[in-house]
C-alpha cells in the first residue's frame, strides 16, 4: 500500500493529510495569513502519529508545488524535501491549479462545464488555467489580469466554474449566465489523493536536489522609499 504525505502551503491554506493507495485517510488544515512556518511540522506530525504510523512507514511526500504564494512555497518544498532525504523516499509534485480542479470535481461529479482555478495575486492578477471535467487542460497556467474581456468568448458556449481565493475579486467583471462561483476551499491537500497516487504508480517523481517550486513569476523584492530628513 502506497502511503502518501501531502503537503499544500501555496496559499494562506496550511494543509497536510494522509493517503493510502489514492484515498484520504487523514488530513489537517487551517486558513490564515503566516501560518505555514509555525504550524506545518506540527501539522504533520499530528496527522502522522493520530494514524499509528511512524515517518519511516512513509513511501512519498507529495507537494503541492504551485504556482502561489513565494514564501509559502519555499517553506512547503523545503520541508517536503527535507523529508524525503531523511527518509530516502521520492518526492512527488503536483500542480496547485490542477489539484484544485481535482477537488472541484469531487465534490461536484455531475459537473460536465469548464473548471477555472484561480490564485490570488496582486491587485487583479491571478494565477490561473483552465480545465474540462475530465481534467484535460483548455488553457495552460498563467497569470492574468481580468478584466471585462477575460474568457468572454470562452463564456459564449461554455458553462465555467471558477473557484480559488482569486475568484471572488473576480465575480462582478465576470459576471456571466454561464459563470458559476464557488468560494469553496479546494486548496486542500484532501484533494491530491489520487493525483498523487496515479504519480506513485507511474515513478513520476522529481529529482530532490534540484526541484524547485512552480514560482510562475520571479520573485521581486520592493526595496522601502528613503526618508527624507
Amino acid at each position: 500500500m502506497a502511503k502518501i504525505l501531502q503537503i499544500e502551503t501555496a496559499t494562506q491554506v496550511c494543509s497536510v493529510a494522509l493517503s493510502i493507495d489514492g484515498k484520504t485517510i487523514s488530513f489537517k488544515e487551517e486558513l490564515g495569513q503566516n501560518l505555514h512556518a509555525s504550524n506545518l511540522t506540527l501539522f504533520i506530525d499530528e496527522v502522522i502519529k493520530s494514524n499509528h504510523l511512524n515517518y519511516k512507514d512513509l513511501d512519498a511526500i507529495a507537494i503541492s508545488k504551485g504556482p502561489g504564494s513565494y514564501t509559502g512555497l519555499r517553506i512547503g518544498v523545503s520541508t517536503a524535501k527535507g523529508l524525503c532525504y531523511a527518509l530516502e523516499i521520492p518526492l512527488i509534485a503536483i500542480e496547485t491549479l490542477e489539484m484544485m480542479a481535482a477537488g472541484f470535481l469531487i465534490e461536484n461529479p455531475d459537473f460536465q462545464g469548464l473548471i477555472c482555478p484561480m490564485i490570488d495575486a496582486r491587485r487583479m492578477e491571478v494565477y490561473t488555467a483552465l480545465f474540462d471535467a475530465n481534467l484535460n487542460i483548455i488553457q495552460p497556467t498563467s497569470a492574468k489580469i481580468i478584466d471585462e474581456n477575460s474568457f468572454s468568448e470562452i463564456l459564449k458556449f461554455n458553462l465555467a466554474a471558477f473557484i480559488g481565493d482569486g475568484a471572488a475579486k473576480c465575480a462582478e467583471i465576470l459576471n456571466n449566465k454561464n459563470s458559476i462561483f464557488d468560494n469553496a476551499n479546494y486548496n486542500s491537500t484532501k484533494y491530491m489523493s489520487v493525483l498523487s497516487n496515479a504519480a506513485f504508480v507511474n515513478k513520476k517523481f522529481e529529482d530532490v536536489a534540484y526541484f524547485e517550486p512552480f514560482y510562475l513569476k520571479d520573485f521581486v523584492v520592493t526595496q522601502p522609499k528613503n526618508k527624507t530628513i
